[in-house]
């Protein structure tokens, strides 16, 4: 198709998936495409799927229509895991006219440009994931604030719930001299704080490997890269994104302690807090190990955020199941909880399994867990009344105010100085909102 002029981009789900559509982006802009916003007028619009919800098929066709009303004639790109996971369903959605799989989503340039103008069947390039055993480096720009850098793809693990393995292939990582490259990169755009994100960021190092025997060797673990990026003067601040408890190890937590860089914030998926519904998961821990995590992380960092992902209404999960999940969180020393409600997703064994809950179970024990969560953050939160902590404010102004995060992840608002905006301030918490969401600063003095 000839050169269009514009290009918009919209993506669903998780940071990962926001990394890589910033480093789509950027191919277009460096390909002299004008990069609007989605709810513009456009000549191509990109829509970046995720899979981990039942709400992917109704989302992606809902964005469909409303970008064709926009522009009846604009080309429709859609990519990302859904695309990889059901492509022909997608296909069959009125108006897409390119899918691209796990495989093609960074050829996307050259797909769209090889597209004509003439009226016919959308092109589907999706192919097997078992053949995606390749890494591409991808962060997030724009935000002058924070980025979002992508260090690992794919999950070697089997949760009997999950799609991300079909939808992403094995793990693999990139090299820890490229996440440095990369890093740099992001700290001289004036950003100040780095999100490391992957699928599984704590099995870092597959991909680098070399072979002895018939053994795969990592060239580098995780921890090997916290460390080398903790060297970087130019960054101010990292963030782990998530990792899974059973590779959140003592040697990891103890290095955040000392770190001049990564601040005390871990966010820890739990999924269940009962045993019997942890080996359906098939997740590779029980609860008792992320007891002992948790522990472990508050005695060497009292003032850290914990966050943690939890899923009700799994095949099989009993009310006896739930309230020991609800009991064993609320035991916790965390700070906030993710809330998942399970949805059956084709291809998975959880799908297959006995025990379905109706859909209102589901939901009334997502909200007694959001509850729960919100309670969590109060306490954590009144812990700090008095204290002073750097906050990085943001900035985007908010009917006059303005957010920032401080080092253990205590939301902190105050009134728009744009002065502030990518500053790190020291800042003293005195008042909490009446919603108990944030503290109020009505001064700060600047660190950086």
């Amino acid at each position: 198709m000839a050169t269009p002029h514009t290009v918009a981009f919209h993506t669903l789900g998780c940071k990962l998936n926001f990394s890589e559509t910033s480093s789509i982006r950027r191919q277009f802009e460096e390909a002299g495409y004008g990069v609007v916003p989605f709810d513009e007028f456009s000549d191509i619009y990109v829509l970046n799927t995720c899979s981990v919800t039942d709400f992917a098929d109704r989302k992606c066709r809902y964005e469909v229509r409303k970008v064709l009303k926009q522009n009846p004639q604009a080309k429709v790109v859609i990519m990302g895991c859904y695309a990889q996971l059901k492509p022909e369903e997608i296909a069959s959605i009125e108006g897409v006219d390119l899918v691209l799989g796990a495989s093609e989503k960074f050829n996307i340039l050259k797909h769209v440009e090889s597209l004509d103008s003439i009226e016919s069947p959308s092109k589907v390039l999706a192919g097997q994931i078992h053949e995606v055993n390749s890494f591409v480096d991808a962060f997030s720009f724009g935000d002058r604030t924070r980025s979002f850098l992508k260090v690992q793809d794919g999950c070697n693990y089997k949760c009997s719930f999950c799609t991300i393995p079909l939808a992403r292939g094995k793990s693999r990582s990139d090299t820890i001299e490229n996440v440095v490259s990369n890093a740099k990169k992001i700290a001289a755009s004036g950003v100040k704080e780095i999100v490391l994100t992957g699928v599984n960021i704590g099995d870092f190092g597959n991909g680098t490997e070399v072979i002895e025997g018939l053994k795969p060797k990592k060239e580098a673990l995780f921890i090997d890269l916290i460390q080398e990026l903790d060297q970087i003067e130019e960054v101010e601040r990292f963030r782990i994104s998530s990792i899974e408890p059973n590779l959140c190890n003592e040697e990891i937590i103890d290095f955040v302690a000392s770190s001049r860089k990564f601040m005390p914030h871990f966010h820890m998926p739990l999924q269940s807090g009962s045993n019997e519904i942890l080996k359906l998961m098939r997740r590779r821990y029980k609860r008792e190990l992320y007891a002992e995590r948790v522990a472990m992380i508050k005695e060497k960092m009292p003032h850290c955020a914990i966050g943690v992902d939890v899923i009700v209404g799994f095949p099989g999960e009993t009310d006896d199941h739930f309230h020991e999940t609800y009991n064993f969180i609320n035991s916790l020393d965390v700070s906030y909880l993710h809330v998942f409600t399970y949805s059956e997703r084709p291809n998975t064994p959880a799908a297959e399994m006995t025990g379905k809950l109706d859909v209102g179970v589901r939901r009334q024990r997502n909200k007694m867990l959001r509850i729960l969560s919100e309670k969590k953050r109060h306490h954590f939160y009144q812990g700090f009344l008095g204290d002073r902590r750097p906050v990085l404010f943001e900035g985007n102004e908010q009917k006059g105010l303005m957010y920032g995060f401080t080092d253990n992840y205590v939301k902190v608002s105050r009134s728009w100085d744009s002065s502030l905006a990518n500053r790190i301030m020291d800042v003293e918490l005195i008042a909490i909102n009446e919603d108990q969401t944030y503290f109020i600063a009505p001064q700060a003095e600047k660190i950086s």
